[in-house]
């Protein structure tokens, strides 16, 4: 399952993710994992929640690399359930729409292999999503 929150910058969604990772934290019966740009959600969310703060990692600069680093999460733990992504587009430079929709399958096939949910948030105007993203909404 993936679900995507696309907005504009300033919407809330950074908040909305916040909320929804301190849901699962109570009804999760393995681990969550958050990814973010920077330390921003340190003090939000759960001290269960691995926090994953990106700009510690570094190379962040195609989505290959973006997607070996969540199969390297996803192999180095078999128990996570969860992995909420905030501002995927912030951690890839010039993700375009093809990019991110062939992203989004992606973690929507990971999600039915490896049984585990995603949510990621998109800083972007949802009425300019194609119909291949808006199926995440």
């Amino acid at each position: 399952m993936v679900k995507v929150i696309m907005d504009h910058q300033g919407s809330g969604k950074t908040k909305s993710i916040v909320n929804l990772v301190n849901e699962a934290v109570k009804d999760a019966p393995g681990d969550i994992v958050c990814i973010e740009r920077h330390a921003e959600l340190t003090y939000d969310i759960s001290h269960k929640v691995r926090l994953v703060q990106a700009s510690n990692v570094g190379g962040f600069g195609s989505v290959d690399f973006f997607k070996g680093f969540i199969c390297g999460l996803c192999e180095g733990n078999h128990d996570i359930t969860h992995i909420f992504i905030d501002g995927l587009t912030k951690f890839v430079k010039d993700f375009s729409i093809r990019e991110l929709e062939n992203f989004l399958d992606w973690c929507d096939s990971l999600s039915e292999k490896e049984g585990i949910k995603f949510t990621v948030t998109i800083s972007q105007d949802a009425e300019l999503a194609t119909p291949e993203i808006k199926k995440y909404f």
